[in-house]
């Protein structure tokens, strides 16, 4: 098996058990990225999601996993259809729905079919509560997605590129698949510098969103490298510091790693990214 292979089947079956067992990786009742699930709206509210949102959603669609709001970075509009990569049990995709409206579309992509089967099952309700029925949910890797060249107006993702072990071929197909002139909003995790190899080594930082993060500066090469322009990069290191704060065993175990006098959010930020693919 090789390393790539090996380390996508470690991230699905993290993620398969969060969305079954409601545990993760960071213990019983954690969310993969620090919260604890019974904090999940406040952790959300945080990071700039709106309380209605918030309350609109399927019951169980806001797991805790987020760590920004690429659906408020990406200023969607009615008639769009928008990309979800990673989407999970649904968070971001139930809430652009209702932005893009019934002449949009918002289509979410996740590789752990219990995951699918989350997201899928919380359809109805958000039918039943919007009276639309703009969303699905396909079964897919980010390194390639189940889309057509030129088929999308936006694309989000929610803390889920770091965990792939090909982001460059991530941002190319996130290219392939934006229609000219269409823009891509993401949130993830990002290095501020390397890792000590006591945490990059660390399965339950990998499936956390910590150790498969790479520096702020190759993420920005990288979109540039796929063809991306109007790069802007925004670093949020009040994420991390919260998580520390309330010692979630993950980032407890990462700080106990690091060097004497060093934080987490020396090494670890939330990061924003906006970006456009060129009309021509």
């Amino acid at each position: 098996m090789s390393q790539e292979q090996e380390i996508r089947d470690k991230v699905r079956q993290g993620y398969a058990a969060i969305a079954t067992s409601g545990g993760s990786c960071c213990g019983p009742k954690k969310s993969c990225c620090g919260a604890p699930s019974d904090s999940a709206t406040q952790l959300a509210e945080s990071i700039g999601y709106g309380l209605e949102d918030l309350n609109a959603l399927p019951e169980g669609a806001n797991m805790g996993l987020s760590c920004g709001n690429p659906v408020a970075l990406a200023a969607l509009n009615p008639g769009e259809t928008v990309v979800d990569l990673g989407s999970g049990g649904g968070f971001d995709i139930f809430i652009a729905g209702k932005k893009v409206g019934a002449a949009g579309r918002a289509i979410g992509v996740d590789m752990t079919p219990e995951m699918l089967g989350r997201a899928r099952g919380n359809i109805a309700t958000y039918q039943q509560r919007t009276g639309l029925d703009n969303v699905e949910f396909r079964l897919g890797e980010i390194e390639h997605l189940p889309l057509a060249d030129n088929s999308v107006d936006v694309i989000i993702s929610n803390c889920v590129i770091n965990l792939s072990p090909d982001k460059a071929q991530v941002w190319r197909e996130i290219v392939r698949v934006l229609k000219p002139g269409g823009r891509v909003a993401v949130s993830d995790l990002a290095l501020l510098q390397p890792l000590p190899k006591a945490i990059s080594e660390m399965i339950e930082a990998l499936v956390g969103c910590v150790a498969g993060a790479v520096l702020v500066t190759d993420t920005e090469r990288m979109a540039k490298e796929a063809g991306l322009e109007q790069i802007h990069l925004s670093i949020k290191p009040g994420y991390v510091d919260s998580m520390t704060a309330i010692n979630d065993p993950l980032y407890k175990r990462i700080l106990e790693a690091l060097p004497s006098g060093s934080k987490p959010s020396d090494y670890v930020a939330s990061l924003e990214v906006n970006a456009r693919k060129p009309e021509a």
